[in-house]
């Protein structure tokens, strides 16, 4: 009996094998610091159904910023009031250095149902 589960478990993963190589296997994650410029920071926003993945997002002024926008459920933007900055999925990075302090409101720029108006963040310049 031993021999036959054995041959199972065998035939199983062989199959799965093959699926994984038909199928093709997962990217690995790349580092995304290694694409800064020296001195550069990374600021990554991201977007789910009406929440943004962090209530504040904080920056030091004077420091250029690589900012990365991604949905990871639902079409949204992001809009940063006051700064003029815009970011969606056509338009998903964007270099910038926040030059004044304060706070600033960021909300989604793109209607997406009915708990749009109340996804908002704040992004704080300090």
């Amino acid at each position: 009996m031993h021999k036959w589960l054995l041959s199972a478990l065998i035939t199983i993963a062989c199959a799965m094998g093959v699926y994984l190589m038909a199928t093709g296997l997962p990217e690995k994650p790349k580092d995304e610091a290694s694409e800064l410029k020296e001195g550069q920071e990374l600021l990554k926003i991201k977007a789910t159904n009406f929440n943004f993945d962090e209530t504040e997002y904080h920056v030091k002024a004077g420091t250029n910023y690589k900012v990365k926008f991604s949905n990871t459920l639902g079409n949204h933007g992001v809009e940063i009031v006051g700064l003029g900055i815009e970011l969606s999925k056509d338009a998903p990075e964007l270099e910038v250095t926040f030059d004044k302090p304060g706070t600033y409101e960021m909300h989604c720029s793109i209607m997406c149902g009915q708990g749009h108006g109340d996804m908002k963040s704040k992004l704080i310049v300090e």
